[in-house]
Formats: C-alpha cells, sequence, structure tokens
C-alpha cells in the first residue's frame, strides 16, 4: 500500500503534525487511472483510439485484438460525462468491497464481468460495440448489497437493490431506446451478485 506524507505546522508552541494519504484500495484506483488514461486519449483521437483498443464488438477471431478488447473495453469511455457517471460509483463502492473481500477477489468480479458481458455481446448482438465500466458499476453495487449475506439467509437490500437497479434496466432494454446497453449493465449485476453468493457460502464454510 503506497503512502504520501504530509506535514504541516500545528499552532504555536504544537509540535509539527503528520498527514498520511495511503493508496488504499490499489485495484480500484489503478482501474480508475487506466480508464482516465484511456477517456483521455479517446477523446483527444476523436474516438479512434477507443474504437481500437477500448471497445469491444464482432471482429475476426484471428485477430489477437479481439481478445484484448474483451477486457480492455472496460477502461474506454465514449465521453467525459461517462466516465465521470461510472468513476463516481466505482470510488464510492470499490474500496469498501476491496478492503471486504481483498485484491484478489475483486480483480476476479471485473475481470469476470468483462469477459462474460463482451462474450453475451460478441455472440448475441454483433452489431452493437461496447465500451465502458457500467458492467462493473453494476457488478459492484450487486456485490454491495450482498455484504453480510450468509447461507440460507436473502437479504432485503439485495432484493430491493436488484428491483431498482435489474428491474430498471429491464424496462428500459423493453421500452426505452436510449443508446445504452441495458445488457451489460444486466449481466454486470448477475456476475455481481453471483460472486457475492458464493463469497457468502464460502465464509459460511470456513
Amino acid at each position: 500500500m503506497g503512502k504520501i506524507l504530509i506535514k504541516y505546522e500545528g499552532k504555536k508552541g504544537k509540535a509539527m503534525k503528520k498527514l498520511t494519504i495511503t493508496f488504499n484500495a490499489p485495484v480500484t484506483l489503478w482501474f480508475m487511472i487506466i480508464a482516465f488514461g484511456a477517456t483521455l486519449a479517446g477523446a483527444i483521437t476523436g474516438g479512434r483510439i477507443t474504437e481500437a483498443f477500448f471497445m469491444t464488438y464482432r471482429s475476426s477471431m484471428s485477430d489477437p485484438m479481439t481478445y484484448v478488447r474483451f477486457i480492455s473495453y472496460i477502461f474506454g469511455h465514449s465521453s467525459w460525462e461517462h466516465f465521470l457517471g461510472n468513476a463516481s460509483y466505482l470510488l464510492l463502492l470499490g474500496p469498501m468491497l476491496e478492503e471486504k473481500n481483498g485484491t484478489a477477489t475483486m480483480l476476479e468480479v471485473i475481470g469476470l464481468t468483462a469477459i462474460v458481458t463482451a462474450a453475451v455481446n460478441y455472440i448475441f448482438f454483433p452489431g452493437v460495440g461496447l465500451c465502458g465500466a457500467s458492467g462493473v458499476v453494476f457488478a459492484f453495487i450487486m456485490l454491495s448489497s450482498l455484504t453480510g449475506f450468509r447461507e440460507g439467509e436473502l437479504p432485503l437490500t439485495f432484493i430491493l437493490v436488484a428491483a431498482i437497479y435489474l428491474g430498471q434496466q429491464v424496462f428500459q432494454g423493453i421500452f426505452i431506446n436510449d443508446n445504452v446497453s441495458n445488457m451489460g449493465h444486466i449481466i454486470g449485476g448477475l456476475v455481481g451478485a453471483a460472486m457475492g453468493f458464493y463469497l457468502g457460502k464460502n465464509k459460511r464454510r470456513n
């Protein structure tokens, strides 16, 4: 864990005080750093970098970049508004989840969400390009709602979150055409829910 030490003077007659800024959630923070860089590169190049490296879509299986984009698309964003919307949720939920579940588990959640979503999009939606961390955000939302989950129980918070967030995505996907990938959100939420139940069961057994 990285630390930045800041020293500042106290009131007269008092010793110098120290304030330490910690790199408290490495997975979340590195995710944001990479996503910021990818979004900036896309903005500078008019979206060309985003399309080439940070967007997943139907392309030749013989092209190595097809597989790279199965992961890298979660870092690219179509606009700064898109980036900031996802960043606010990731920075709010990521550190809490990372502290509770560990960095390795969070990497698994992010990687599984990215790959499953990209695979479904590749197979069933050949004309749709995906970019952004929205699926990961929904995975984090559902995972956080299962904090403290125990085997044999179904938290009311999980039911409410599922009804509000996933229900909204299903409704928008059916009745509203707003150029938002509701499929990605739904799959991200399902992956987060599955990981939450899996982690809860394992902790109970241990």
